[in-house]
């Protein structure tokens, strides 16, 4: 099911987000190729680590000035993704990226081939450890987990003009579900 536009509604100004949905084959899956720095090391976020998960994910959208006016709206829709991640039916797998004991970034993994979104929100990366290929690596080990898990397609919802929809999605054969809207090559 595609996702609904989202408008954002500020006095006489009306702004649309679009959504476009990105799909990849998990059989066919390539290795991800991003060696990270021997102080980079993906684990499973602890319980007592939700708080910090939070406020990671809410940084890292916060931060992307590609959002603008509608990141309140954002926000409201980051929530009810998180908490539906976090409810004890839903077998979400937390992800962390940590540089030493810092969590740095972060990628909810649902498992569930019914899901309509495997990667909710996406992998998130801290400002200042953007354009590192920390982002592509995260996407990699999400993908991997999800595959590891069983699932042979895994789905996710993008921004379609944002940086997430623009470079990030299309690595590991990322393309773009029919029905949603076009992008422009990057």
């Amino acid at each position: 099911m595609a996702r609904p536009l989202m408008v954002v509604s500020r006095g006489a100004d009306m702004k649309i987000v679009q959504w476009v949905r990105f799909s990849w084959d998990l059989n066919d899956l390539a290795a991800p190729g991003v060696v990270l720095p021997e102080h980079y090391h993906f684990a499973p976020v602890r319980p007592t680590e939700e708080k910090e998960l939070r406020a990671l994910v809410t940084r890292s959208f916060a931060h992307d000035s590609s959002w603008g006016e509608s990141i309140h709206e954002v926000n409201a829709l980051l929530e009810g993704w998180l908490e539906r991640a976090f409810l004890p039916e839903t077998p979400a797998l937390c992800l962390a990226l940590r540089h030493g004991a810092r969590m740095i970034g972060t990628s909810i993994v649902l498992p569930n081939p019914t899901a309509e979104d495997h990667l909710v929100p996406g992998p998130c990366v801290q400002m200042e450890y953007r354009n590192r290929g920390l982002g592509t690596a995260l996407l990699g080990e999400s993908l991997r987990q999800l595959r590891e898990a069983g699932l042979g397609r895994a789905v996710a919802t993008a921004k379609s003009n944002g940086p997430v929809a623009r470079y990030l999605y299309p690595k590991f054969n990322g393309v773009v579900l029919p029905g949603t809207s076009p992008l422009l090559a990057a």
